[in-house]
């Protein structure tokens, strides 16, 4: 129990770090995406110690498959962003931006072809795989808060593309779905 603690406070202090900038403008992207970080963290803990528990079990194989599929967009939506988003070191407008979400080009290529918030989607499939790992009612709360925080945090990302990428974003946002290609 005083590990897990231990965990929560420096996994706390680490994300309040990351997210210092955005906690100060509730209305940006990060804003929200910090209390998803926080949510998953205790979902991650409540579920840690008995992670390798019947590890044949149905929950469990959905687990996997979900904590597995979790890599791709993230993965791919990162190097899309940094080799056509050209991100730079500062945009003046948000400074709550990290490094490379500071694109300064509309990136709708590879996975943004389907999908606005690859790396969001990334984290749902995440908080939903450490959610089956063990599911619990508590577990359940958690993993509903983390999945409504990063649908907060999609929305202000929305808003925020829209005032700097102006229509282009609205027309890209008609032609694709929020987190799951041809669905959502």
């Amino acid at each position: 129990m005083i590990g897990k603690i231990a965990i929560l406070v420096v996994g706390t202090v680490g994300l309040l770090y990351i997210s210092r900038a955005s906690l100060r403008n509730p209305r940006s992207h990060g804003f929200y995406r910090f209390f998803a970080w926080e949510t998953m963290l205790i979902l991650f803990l409540l579920n840690v110690t008995d992670w390798f528990k019947n590890p044949f079990a149905w929950y469990q194989m959905i687990a996997w498959v979900l904590l597995f599929l979790c890599i791709v967009p993230v993965v791919w939506g990162t190097i899309l962003l940094r080799k056509h988003g050209k991100p730079v070191e500062k945009r003046e407008e948000d400074p709550s931006l990290l490094a490379f979400e500071k694109t300064t080009s509309l990136v709708t290529s590879g996975i943004y072809q389907y999908i606005r918030h690859p790396l969001y989607s990334s984290l749902l499939l995440l908080a939903w795989g450490i959610f089956f790992k063990i599911p619990s009612w508590a577990g359940g709360a958690l993993v509903a808060v983390a999945t409504g925080f990063l649908f907060l945090t999609a929305q202000a990302d929305e808003a925020e593309c829209v005032k700097f990428f102006g229509t282009a974003y609205e027309e890209y946002m008609k032609k694709t779905k929020r987190f799951i290609p041809f669905l959502f």
